[in-house]
């Protein structure tokens, strides 16, 4: 776990903005490794041009919500790749997959029952898509693991790069 201070880190766009969470927390995983690749990874849901991670508390999800519903925003998540040989980073992958997500317009019912249930509280943009809240996500465009919060297809990618196919993580 990275313990890094996710409100000090701010970046003039969204997308910019999870690539450095992802990359710090990344970095701080990969001051306490040896030998290992380490993933760093963040999301942020870009909502009117405003990045919306995890609501406060469940007057602030609400609210997201009620603003949502029947409208769209792009998912940014951010993923560091650091390779760790000999307790020195030797080499390093930062990505971002922007999926657009559009949401369904649930009723004041449901959003209190999602509410209930603490999960939005616990997600960037207060929502899920491999949870509760994929019933009130009608399509995504771009890549769903991304919203779930791993792009394997960049993984795929920035694993190449090191000499590694996707499929070495199998035998693991």
């Amino acid at each position: 776990m990275s313990q890094v201070d996710e409100s000090t880190v701010h970046a003039p766009r969204v997308a910019e903005q999870v690539a450095l969470l992802a990359a710090a927390k990344a970095a701080a995983v990969a001051k306490q490794e040896t030998d290992a690749l380490v993933i760093g990874a963040d999301s942020l849901l870009e909502f009117n041009g405003r990045p919306l991670g995890k609501p406060a508390d469940a007057a602030e999800a609400r609210d997201r919500w009620q603003r949502m519903g029947g409208r769209s925003g792009v998912l940014h998540t951010g993923q560091a790749l650091f390779d760790v040989q000999d307790g020195a980073v030797v080499g390093r992958d930062i990505a971002v997959a922007s999926t657009v997500v559009y949401f369904t317009t649930p009723t004041p019912p449901e959003i209190e029952a999602y509410l209930a249930t603490g999960e939005p509280l616990a997600v960037a943009g207060a929502f899920t898509l491999d949870g509760l809240g994929a019933p009130f996500v009608r399509r995504v465009e771009g890549d769903p693991a991304a919203v779930v919060g791993l792009s394997l297809t960049v993984l795929r990618t920035q694993l190449a790069k090191r000499g590694l196919a996707i499929t070495d993580l199998w035998r693991r």
